[in-house]
Protein backbone atom coordinates (compact mmCIF):
# COMPACT_ATOMS: atom_id res chain seq x y z
CA UNK A 1 0.00 0.00 0.00
CA UNK A 2 1.22 3.70 -0.76
CA UNK A 3 3.17 4.57 2.28
CA UNK A 4 1.45 8.36 2.93
CA UNK A 5 -2.30 5.87 2.81
CA UNK A 6 -2.12 5.87 6.52
CA UNK A 7 -1.11 8.95 7.23
CA UNK A 8 -4.03 10.85 4.87
CA UNK A 9 -6.96 9.22 5.69
CA UNK A 10 -7.76 11.56 8.69
CA UNK A 11 -7.35 14.55 6.14
CA UNK A 12 -9.52 12.88 3.47
CA UNK A 13 -12.33 11.93 6.28
CA UNK A 14 -11.95 15.46 7.62
CA UNK A 15 -12.59 16.84 4.02
CA UNK A 16 -15.66 14.05 3.49
CA UNK A 17 -18.15 17.15 2.66
CA UNK A 18 -15.95 18.39 0.12
CA UNK A 19 -17.02 18.66 -3.55
CA UNK A 20 -15.89 15.13 -4.84
CA UNK A 21 -13.78 15.52 -7.99
CA UNK A 22 -16.29 14.75 -10.42
CA UNK A 23 -18.68 17.52 -8.59
CA UNK A 24 -15.45 19.44 -9.50
CA UNK A 25 -15.31 19.01 -12.58
CA UNK A 26 -18.71 19.57 -13.46
CA UNK A 27 -18.63 22.94 -11.29
CA UNK A 28 -16.14 24.02 -13.83
CA UNK A 29 -17.24 22.71 -17.31
CA UNK A 30 -20.51 24.52 -16.71
CA UNK A 31 -18.89 27.89 -15.95
CA UNK A 32 -16.83 27.40 -19.36
CA UNK A 33 -19.90 26.69 -21.23
CA UNK A 34 -21.69 30.09 -19.67
CA UNK A 35 -18.86 32.09 -20.83
CA UNK A 36 -18.31 29.86 -24.33
CA UNK A 37 -22.03 28.44 -25.01
CA UNK A 38 -20.80 27.38 -28.78
CA UNK A 39 -17.33 25.84 -27.62
CA UNK A 40 -17.99 22.39 -27.92
CA UNK A 41 -15.48 20.86 -26.21
CA UNK A 42 -16.58 22.03 -22.65
CA UNK A 43 -19.98 19.97 -23.66
CA UNK A 44 -17.55 17.07 -24.12
CA UNK A 45 -15.68 17.77 -20.56
CA UNK A 46 -19.16 18.16 -18.65
CA UNK A 47 -20.58 15.02 -20.11
CA UNK A 48 -16.97 13.09 -19.23
CA UNK A 49 -17.69 14.56 -16.10
CA UNK A 50 -21.25 13.27 -15.07
CA UNK A 51 -20.02 9.84 -16.49
CA UNK A 52 -17.41 10.43 -13.81
CA UNK A 53 -19.85 11.08 -11.19
CA UNK A 54 -22.21 8.59 -12.00
CA UNK A 55 -18.80 5.95 -10.89
CA UNK A 56 -18.72 8.02 -7.56
CA UNK A 57 -22.58 7.71 -6.84
CA UNK A 58 -23.53 4.21 -9.08
CA UNK A 59 -26.75 6.76 -10.12
CA UNK A 60 -27.02 6.18 -13.50
CA UNK A 61 -29.05 9.26 -14.09
CA UNK A 62 -25.65 10.78 -14.53
CA UNK A 63 -25.92 8.83 -17.81
CA UNK A 64 -28.46 10.21 -19.11
CA UNK A 65 -27.49 13.60 -18.39
CA UNK A 66 -23.80 13.00 -19.57
CA UNK A 67 -25.77 11.66 -23.11
CA UNK A 68 -28.28 14.72 -23.30
CA UNK A 69 -24.86 16.88 -22.74
CA UNK A 70 -22.89 15.04 -25.74
CA UNK A 71 -25.64 15.41 -27.92
CA UNK A 72 -25.20 19.24 -27.33
CA UNK A 73 -21.82 19.06 -28.54
CA UNK A 74 -22.46 16.94 -31.46
CA UNK A 75 -25.22 19.25 -32.36
CA UNK A 76 -22.20 21.72 -32.49
CA UNK A 77 -19.71 19.58 -34.54
CA UNK A 78 -21.07 16.56 -35.79
CA UNK A 79 -18.90 13.24 -34.59
CA UNK A 80 -16.08 15.45 -33.32
CA UNK A 81 -13.35 13.02 -32.17
CA UNK A 82 -13.33 13.67 -28.10
CA UNK A 83 -17.08 13.26 -28.29
CA UNK A 84 -16.95 9.88 -29.72
CA UNK A 85 -14.77 9.14 -26.73
CA UNK A 86 -16.90 10.20 -24.46
CA UNK A 87 -19.84 8.17 -26.36
CA UNK A 88 -17.85 4.81 -26.48
CA UNK A 89 -17.30 5.39 -22.60
CA UNK A 90 -20.82 6.16 -21.86
CA UNK A 91 -21.54 2.79 -23.98
CA UNK A 92 -19.33 1.06 -21.65
CA UNK A 93 -20.93 2.62 -18.50
CA UNK A 94 -24.35 1.37 -19.74
CA UNK A 95 -23.25 -2.38 -20.40
CA UNK A 96 -23.62 -1.74 -24.35
CA UNK A 97 -20.45 -3.63 -25.10
CA UNK A 98 -21.39 -4.31 -28.88
CA UNK A 99 -21.57 -0.93 -29.74
CA UNK A 100 -18.86 0.18 -27.69
CA UNK A 101 -16.17 -1.94 -29.23
CA UNK A 102 -17.96 -0.60 -33.34
CA UNK A 103 -16.64 2.84 -31.74
CA UNK A 104 -13.95 2.34 -29.87
CA UNK A 105 -12.64 0.41 -33.67
CA UNK A 106 -14.11 3.25 -35.39
CA UNK A 107 -11.77 6.15 -33.38
CA UNK A 108 -8.46 4.04 -33.33
CA UNK A 109 -8.55 4.01 -37.17
CA UNK A 110 -8.92 7.53 -37.00
CA UNK A 111 -6.19 8.12 -33.87
CA UNK A 112 -4.47 4.90 -34.23
CA UNK A 113 -1.88 6.49 -31.31
CA UNK A 114 -4.45 7.15 -28.82
CA UNK A 115 -4.25 5.71 -25.76
CA UNK A 116 -7.93 5.79 -24.29
CA UNK A 117 -8.87 4.46 -27.27
CA UNK A 118 -7.12 1.18 -26.41
CA UNK A 119 -8.30 1.44 -23.19
CA UNK A 120 -11.90 0.97 -24.62
CA UNK A 121 -11.02 -1.55 -26.98
CA UNK A 122 -9.55 -3.68 -24.03
CA UNK A 123 -12.77 -3.14 -21.67
CA UNK A 124 -15.49 -3.65 -24.60
CA UNK A 125 -13.15 -7.02 -26.01
CA UNK A 126 -12.79 -8.26 -22.57
CA UNK A 127 -16.58 -7.89 -21.44
CA UNK A 128 -17.77 -9.85 -24.44
CA UNK A 129 -14.78 -12.46 -23.55
CA UNK A 130 -12.23 -11.36 -26.72
CA UNK A 131 -8.86 -12.06 -24.28
CA UNK A 132 -6.91 -12.02 -26.97
CA UNK A 133 -7.97 -8.95 -28.79
CA UNK A 134 -7.68 -7.30 -25.31
CA UNK A 135 -4.50 -8.24 -24.21
CA UNK A 136 -3.29 -7.04 -27.77
CA UNK A 137 -5.06 -3.49 -27.03
CA UNK A 138 -3.64 -3.36 -23.21
CA UNK A 139 -0.36 -3.56 -24.41
CA UNK A 140 -0.60 -0.96 -27.13
CA UNK A 141 -1.90 1.05 -23.90
CA UNK A 142 1.56 0.29 -22.50
CA UNK A 143 4.24 0.38 -25.42
CA UNK A 144 2.69 3.80 -26.15
CA UNK A 145 3.25 5.31 -22.38
CA UNK A 146 4.72 3.12 -20.08
CA UNK A 147 3.61 3.71 -17.12
CA UNK A 148 0.22 5.24 -17.53
CA UNK A 149 -2.54 4.62 -14.96
CA UNK A 150 -5.25 3.44 -17.07
CA UNK A 151 -3.00 0.72 -19.07
CA UNK A 152 -1.55 -0.15 -15.86
CA UNK A 153 -5.68 -0.85 -14.46
CA UNK A 154 -6.45 -3.36 -18.11
CA UNK A 155 -3.61 -5.41 -17.53
CA UNK A 156 -3.94 -5.30 -13.88
CA UNK A 157 -7.55 -6.96 -14.83
CA UNK A 158 -6.51 -9.31 -17.66
CA UNK A 159 -3.78 -10.53 -15.18
CA UNK A 160 -6.46 -11.60 -12.54
CA UNK A 161 -8.75 -13.05 -15.51
CA UNK A 162 -5.91 -15.44 -16.70
CA UNK A 163 -4.95 -16.43 -13.10
CA UNK A 164 -1.97 -14.28 -12.19
CA UNK A 165 -3.26 -13.00 -9.21
CA UNK A 166 0.24 -11.79 -7.97
CA UNK A 167 0.92 -10.16 -11.19
CA UNK A 168 -2.38 -8.43 -10.97
CA UNK A 169 -2.08 -6.71 -7.69
CA UNK A 170 1.71 -5.57 -8.39
CA UNK A 171 0.14 -3.58 -11.47
CA UNK A 172 -3.23 -2.35 -9.71
CA UNK A 173 -0.31 -1.46 -6.60
CA UNK A 174 1.91 1.06 -9.71
CA UNK A 175 -1.05 1.96 -10.87
CA UNK A 176 -2.27 3.40 -7.07
CA UNK A 177 1.16 4.51 -6.55
CA UNK A 178 0.64 6.78 -9.48
CA UNK A 179 -2.89 7.99 -9.15
CA UNK A 180 -2.84 11.84 -8.68
CA UNK A 181 -3.44 12.39 -4.71
CA UNK A 182 -6.39 14.50 -5.58
CA UNK A 183 -8.21 11.96 -7.43
CA UNK A 184 -9.71 10.86 -4.12
CA UNK A 185 -12.51 8.57 -6.32
CA UNK A 186 -9.67 7.39 -8.18
CA UNK A 187 -7.57 6.33 -5.42
CA UNK A 188 -11.03 4.90 -3.43
CA UNK A 189 -11.54 2.47 -6.71
CA UNK A 190 -8.28 1.26 -7.03
CA UNK A 191 -7.79 0.51 -3.05
CA UNK A 192 -11.66 -1.42 -4.23
CA UNK A 193 -9.24 -3.66 -6.95
CA UNK A 194 -7.14 -4.08 -4.53
CA UNK A 195 -8.93 -5.82 -1.61
CA UNK A 196 -10.98 -7.93 -3.87
CA UNK A 197 -7.43 -9.57 -5.55
CA UNK A 198 -6.10 -9.57 -1.74
CA UNK A 199 -9.39 -11.87 -1.17
CA UNK A 200 -9.86 -13.89 -4.29
CA UNK A 201 -5.59 -14.65 -3.73
CA UNK A 202 -7.30 -15.74 0.19
CA UNK A 203 -5.45 -12.87 2.06
CA UNK A 204 -8.66 -11.65 4.17
CA UNK A 205 -6.46 -9.41 6.62
CA UNK A 206 -4.93 -7.44 3.38
CA UNK A 207 -8.50 -7.21 1.88
CA UNK A 208 -9.61 -5.77 4.82
CA UNK A 209 -7.14 -3.26 5.16
CA UNK A 210 -7.65 -2.04 1.54
CA UNK A 211 -11.23 -1.94 1.84
CA UNK A 212 -11.20 -0.26 4.91
CA UNK A 213 -8.04 2.34 3.07
CA UNK A 214 -10.70 2.70 0.70
CA UNK A 215 -13.56 4.23 2.56
CA UNK A 216 -11.47 6.39 3.89
CA UNK A 217 -10.35 7.85 1.24
CA UNK A 218 -13.60 8.16 -0.25
CA UNK A 219 -16.25 7.50 2.68
CA UNK A 220 -19.43 5.17 2.16
CA UNK A 221 -17.63 4.43 -1.17
CA UNK A 222 -20.31 2.25 -2.61
CA UNK A 223 -17.79 -0.76 -4.41
CA UNK A 224 -15.77 -0.13 -0.94
CA UNK A 225 -18.90 -1.26 1.28
CA UNK A 226 -19.23 -4.19 -1.41
CA UNK A 227 -15.75 -5.23 -1.45
CA UNK A 228 -15.52 -4.62 2.74
CA UNK A 229 -18.75 -6.90 2.71
CA UNK A 230 -17.37 -9.58 0.68
CA UNK A 231 -14.48 -9.82 3.74
CA UNK A 232 -16.92 -9.86 6.23
CA UNK A 233 -18.74 -13.07 4.67
CA UNK A 234 -15.62 -14.99 4.53
CA UNK A 235 -14.63 -13.95 7.74
CA UNK A 236 -18.41 -15.66 8.88
CA UNK A 237 -19.29 -12.03 10.35
CA UNK A 238 -22.75 -11.70 8.39
CA UNK A 239 -24.69 -9.06 10.39
CA UNK A 240 -21.52 -6.77 10.06
CA UNK A 241 -22.25 -7.54 6.15
CA UNK A 242 -26.20 -6.96 6.01
CA UNK A 243 -25.05 -3.54 7.78
CA UNK A 244 -22.60 -2.50 5.08
CA UNK A 245 -24.83 -4.55 2.14
CA UNK A 246 -27.66 -2.19 3.14
CA UNK A 247 -25.89 1.09 3.14
CA UNK A 248 -24.48 0.28 -0.27
CA UNK A 249 -28.16 -0.65 -1.43
CA UNK A 250 -29.57 2.83 0.16
CA UNK A 251 -26.93 4.46 -1.92
CA UNK A 252 -26.76 2.36 -5.20
CA UNK A 253 -30.27 0.70 -5.45
CA UNK A 254 -29.83 -1.81 -8.24
CA UNK A 255 -30.68 -5.14 -8.36
CA UNK A 256 -27.40 -6.71 -8.35
CA UNK A 257 -27.10 -4.91 -5.20
CA UNK A 258 -30.21 -5.84 -3.14
CA UNK A 259 -29.27 -9.38 -4.49
CA UNK A 260 -25.98 -9.34 -2.39
CA UNK A 261 -27.83 -7.91 0.47
CA UNK A 262 -30.90 -11.16 0.27
CA UNK A 263 -27.64 -13.49 0.16
CA UNK A 264 -25.89 -11.87 3.33
CA UNK A 265 -29.55 -11.51 5.40
CA UNK A 266 -30.13 -15.61 4.81
CA UNK A 267 -26.45 -16.26 6.03
CA UNK A 268 -27.30 -13.71 8.71
CA UNK A 269 -30.30 -15.90 9.76
CA UNK A 270 -32.74 -13.03 9.24
CA UNK A 271 -35.33 -15.10 6.88
CA UNK A 272 -38.47 -12.57 6.81
CA UNK A 273 -35.91 -9.89 5.44
CA UNK A 274 -34.17 -12.01 2.87
CA UNK A 275 -37.70 -13.61 1.45
CA UNK A 276 -38.50 -9.80 1.30
CA UNK A 277 -35.49 -8.60 -0.37
CA UNK A 278 -35.15 -12.02 -2.87
CA UNK A 279 -38.65 -11.08 -3.69
CA UNK A 280 -38.18 -7.64 -4.45
CA UNK A 281 -34.71 -8.59 -6.40
CA UNK A 282 -36.47 -10.58 -8.59
CA UNK A 283 -39.34 -8.23 -9.84
CA UNK A 284 -36.29 -5.45 -10.55
CA UNK A 285 -34.12 -7.99 -12.29
CA UNK A 286 -37.18 -9.05 -14.55
CA UNK A 287 -38.21 -5.43 -15.43
CA UNK A 288 -34.37 -4.96 -16.67
CA UNK A 289 -33.39 -8.69 -17.81
CA UNK A 290 -33.81 -7.55 -21.60
CA UNK A 291 -31.62 -4.17 -21.20
CA UNK A 292 -27.55 -4.10 -22.15
CA UNK A 293 -27.28 -2.91 -18.47
CA UNK A 294 -29.22 -5.96 -16.32
CA UNK A 295 -28.83 -8.58 -13.76
CA UNK A 296 -29.10 -11.54 -15.22
CA UNK A 297 -26.09 -13.42 -13.67
CA UNK A 298 -27.74 -12.66 -10.05
CA UNK A 299 -31.08 -13.81 -11.75
CA UNK A 300 -29.87 -16.80 -12.93
CA UNK A 301 -28.20 -17.47 -9.52
CA UNK A 302 -31.10 -16.72 -7.75
CA UNK A 303 -33.81 -19.01 -9.79
CA UNK A 304 -30.93 -22.10 -9.29
CA UNK A 305 -29.91 -21.63 -6.17
CA UNK A 306 -32.75 -20.07 -4.52
CA UNK A 307 -36.05 -20.62 -5.54
CA UNK A 308 -35.66 -24.27 -7.71
CA UNK A 309 -36.40 -22.75 -11.22
CA UNK A 310 -33.98 -24.34 -13.29
CA UNK A 311 -35.62 -23.83 -16.67
CA UNK A 312 -36.36 -19.68 -15.90
CA UNK A 313 -32.25 -19.99 -15.17
CA UNK A 314 -31.55 -21.66 -18.24
CA UNK A 315 -33.73 -19.39 -21.15
CA UNK A 316 -31.61 -16.43 -19.46
CA UNK A 317 -27.94 -18.01 -19.31
CA UNK A 318 -28.59 -18.79 -23.27
CA UNK A 319 -29.91 -15.18 -24.47
CA UNK A 320 -26.63 -14.41 -22.22
CA UNK A 321 -24.45 -16.50 -24.21
CA UNK A 322 -25.02 -15.44 -27.30
CA UNK A 323 -24.24 -11.41 -26.29
CA UNK A 324 -21.24 -12.10 -24.44
CA UNK A 325 -19.01 -15.30 -23.87
CA UNK A 326 -16.51 -14.31 -20.86
CA UNK A 327 -16.06 -16.43 -18.29
CA UNK A 328 -18.48 -15.41 -16.14
CA UNK A 329 -21.52 -15.77 -18.86
CA UNK A 330 -19.71 -18.98 -19.16
CA UNK A 331 -20.25 -19.95 -16.21
CA UNK A 332 -23.21 -19.07 -15.10
CA UNK A 333 -24.59 -21.12 -18.59
CA UNK A 334 -22.54 -24.03 -17.34
CA UNK A 335 -24.57 -23.87 -13.70
CA UNK A 336 -27.80 -23.37 -15.59
CA UNK A 337 -27.23 -26.61 -17.78
CA UNK A 338 -26.27 -28.18 -14.86
CA UNK A 339 -29.03 -27.59 -12.50
CA UNK A 340 -31.38 -28.61 -15.77
CA UNK A 341 -29.57 -32.06 -15.56
CA UNK A 342 -26.89 -31.71 -18.45
CA UNK A 343 -23.62 -32.03 -16.98
CA UNK A 344 -21.91 -33.12 -19.97
CA UNK A 345 -22.75 -29.74 -21.80
CA UNK A 346 -22.02 -27.66 -18.51
CA UNK A 347 -18.50 -29.51 -18.27
CA UNK A 348 -17.89 -28.19 -21.60
CA UNK A 349 -18.80 -24.67 -20.57
CA UNK A 350 -16.91 -24.48 -17.64
CA UNK A 351 -13.92 -25.71 -18.81
CA UNK A 352 -13.81 -23.47 -22.01
CA UNK A 353 -14.43 -20.77 -19.23
CA UNK A 354 -11.41 -22.41 -16.96
CA UNK A 355 -9.49 -22.51 -19.94
CA UNK A 356 -8.78 -18.68 -19.84
CA UNK A 357 -6.95 -19.17 -16.05
CA UNK A 358 -9.53 -17.52 -13.81
CA UNK A 359 -9.32 -18.15 -9.93
CA UNK A 360 -13.08 -16.78 -9.03
CA UNK A 361 -13.96 -19.07 -6.22
CA UNK A 362 -17.40 -18.78 -7.06
CA UNK A 363 -16.44 -20.39 -10.67
CA UNK A 364 -14.26 -23.25 -9.19
CA UNK A 365 -16.89 -24.21 -6.41
CA UNK A 366 -18.82 -24.76 -9.80
CA UNK A 367 -16.83 -26.77 -11.79
CA UNK A 368 -15.97 -28.78 -8.64
CA UNK A 369 -19.63 -29.61 -8.51
CA UNK A 370 -20.14 -30.20 -11.97
CA UNK A 371 -16.96 -32.57 -12.46
CA UNK A 372 -18.53 -34.50 -8.83
CA UNK A 373 -22.11 -34.91 -10.63
CA UNK A 374 -19.51 -36.84 -13.42
CA UNK A 375 -17.99 -39.08 -11.32
CA UNK A 376 -14.48 -37.41 -11.53
CA UNK A 377 -13.89 -36.99 -7.72
CA UNK A 378 -10.26 -36.21 -8.06
CA UNK A 379 -11.07 -33.20 -10.26
CA UNK A 380 -13.79 -32.20 -8.23
CA UNK A 381 -11.42 -32.80 -5.21
CA UNK A 382 -8.47 -30.11 -6.70
CA UNK A 383 -11.43 -27.62 -7.71
CA UNK A 384 -13.21 -27.38 -4.39
CA UNK A 385 -10.02 -27.12 -2.20
CA UNK A 386 -9.19 -24.13 -4.79
CA UNK A 387 -12.48 -22.62 -3.88
CA UNK A 388 -12.53 -23.35 -0.54
CA UNK A 389 -8.61 -21.68 -0.11
CA UNK A 390 -10.17 -18.38 -1.51
CA UNK A 391 -12.80 -18.42 1.20
CA UNK A 392 -15.78 -20.31 -0.69
CA UNK A 393 -18.12 -21.35 2.07
CA UNK A 394 -20.21 -23.90 0.06
CA UNK A 395 -17.06 -25.18 -1.45
CA UNK A 396 -15.35 -26.12 1.96
CA UNK A 397 -18.91 -27.41 2.85
CA UNK A 398 -18.95 -29.48 -0.52
CA UNK A 399 -15.57 -30.80 0.35
CA UNK A 400 -16.70 -32.55 4.34
CA UNK A 401 -18.78 -34.65 3.00
CA UNK A 402 -16.67 -35.17 -0.77
CA UNK A 403 -17.61 -39.11 -0.64
CA UNK A 404 -21.25 -38.88 0.65
CA UNK A 405 -21.86 -35.86 -2.28
CA UNK A 406 -20.31 -37.74 -5.18
CA UNK A 407 -23.52 -38.08 -7.91
CA UNK A 408 -25.50 -35.88 -5.59
CA UNK A 409 -27.42 -33.29 -7.82
CA UNK A 410 -27.08 -30.02 -7.87
CA UNK A 411 -29.04 -27.80 -5.34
Amino acid sequence: MKSTLLFTLALFAAQSFAATPAETAIKQAIGNIEKQPAHYPYYNALAMAYARRARETSDVQFYAKAEETLQKSFAIAPDNFDGLKVEAWLQLGRHEFGKALETATRLNKMAPDDVAVYGYLVDANAELGNYKEAVIAAQWMLDLRAGNVAGLVRASYLRELHGNLSGALELMQMAYDSAPSSESEDQAWLLTQMAHLQLVSGDLSKAEMYATGALGVFPDYHYALGALAQVRIAQARYRDAVTLLAKRYAAAPHAENLYALAEAQSLAGQREDAAHSFETFEIQSRAESAQADNSNHELISYYIDHSGEAAKALKIAQREVERRHDVFTLDNYAWALAANGDYQAADAQIQKALAVGVKDPKLLFHAGSIALHLHQTGKAEMYLKDAASRHSREAANLLRDLPAQAGAEVN
